[in-house]
C-alpha cells in the first residue's frame, strides 16, 4: 500500500486567518496566541476555519480498503482508476499472516493468526482476466473475476479537517489492521503540511508510527520527477517550523 502527496492549499496560518476574519483581523506570522487559538477551535469543535484548507494524495491499497474509506464523503473528493477503461493486469494484496476470527464480536479479528497461502487462488483470478481480455471480452465485465484483494488506485482531495475524522475513526482499535496501516500513512503525510493543526485535531488518537515515517514528497510517483533538493528543504524546514513540540516548550 502507498500514500503520496500530490498537492496541498493553505497551512496552520491560513486555519488561523480563516478563524481572526470574524473579526477583521489577519496575522502574516503564526505565534502563541494563534497556537492557542487553534487549539481552542478544535477542542470546541468549531470546524470551519480548519475547512479552508485542502490536500490531495494519490493512494494505492487493495478494494477492501479502498470500500472501507470510501464511505467517507463529507469534505472529501475521490477519483479512482476505473477497470472498465483500463485492462492490464492487476496486482494483488497478500498479507504475511491472516488473523483469526473473533470470539466475542460478529465483526473484526483476534490477534491469533495462522499462515494460509491464497497466492495460486489470485494467480488463477489473474490469469482468467489476462484471458478474457485476450479473448476480447469488455474490461468492464472481465473484471467480475478480480478478487478484493485487487490494488486500486484513487486521487484523494479533501481539507485537514475531513483528513482529521477519517484518521480518528479509522485509528480506533476495532478499525481493521489494514486500513489502519493506510490511514498511518496518511497522517504521516498530512501532518508536515499542517503540524500545529493536525496535532490539535489528532489529540489523543494513538498513531505512534507515523511521526517516524520519512515523508519526500511525490516520492511515490512512478512517473513523477524526484523533488529538487533545495527545494524540498525549503519545504521541510518551512513545515516544521512551527511544531508541536515547539508550542509545548
Amino acid at each position: 500500500m502507498e500514500v503520496a502527496y500530490k498537492d496541498h492549499m493553505g497551512s496552520d496560518l491560513s486555519v488561523v486567518n480563516a478563524a481572526r476574519i470574524s473579526f477583521g483581523k489577519e496575522v502574516r506570522k503564526l505565534g502563541n496566541k494563534d497556537q492557542r487559538l487553534i487549539e481552542y477551535l478544535a477542542e470546541h469543535g468549531h470546524w470551519t476555519p480548519f475547512a479552508h484548507t485542502a490536500v490531495t494524495l494519490h493512494i494505492k491499497a487493495p478494494f477492501f480498503v479502498a470500500r472501507q474509506l470510501g464511505k467517507h464523503q463529507v469534505g472529501l473528493a475521490w477519483n479512482e482508476i476505473s477497470r472498465r477503461y483500463v485492462n492490464d493486469t492487476p496486482e494483488c494484496y497478500t498479507p504475511a499472516k491472516w488473523r483469526m476470527a473473533s470470539k466475542d464480536k460478529k465483526q473484526g479479528s483476534s490477534e491469533k493468526t495462522i499462515k494460509h497461502d491464497v497466492k495460486p487462488f489470485q494467480d488463477v483470478a489473474l490469469r482468467n482476466y489476462k484471458t478474457m481480455i485476450q479473448l476480447g471480452i469488455a474490461p468492464e465485465m472481465a473484471r467480475m473475476v478480480l478478487p478484493m484483494s485487487t490494488y486500486t488506485e484513487w486521487y484523494w482531495t479533501g481539507s485537514v479537517y475531513a483528513f482529521s475524522r477519517v484518521c480518528k475513526l479509522r485509528l480506533q482499535p476495532d478499525a481493521q489492521k489494514e486500513t489502519q496501516e493506510l490511514v498511518k500513512m496518511i497522517c504521516a503525510t498530512i501532518e508536515p503540511l499542517f503540524p500545529e493543526s493536525w496535532g490539535q485535531l489528532l489529540k489523543g488518537v494513538v498513531c505512534e508510527p507515523y511521526a517516524r515515517i520519512i515523508h519526500p514528497v511525490n516520492s511515490l510517483f512512478r512517473d513523477g520527477p524526484e523533488p529538487d533538493e533545495d527545494n524540498y528543504d525549503e519545504k521541510k524546514e518551512y513545515f516544521h517550523k512551527y511544531t508541536v513540540q515547539d508550542w509545548e516548550d
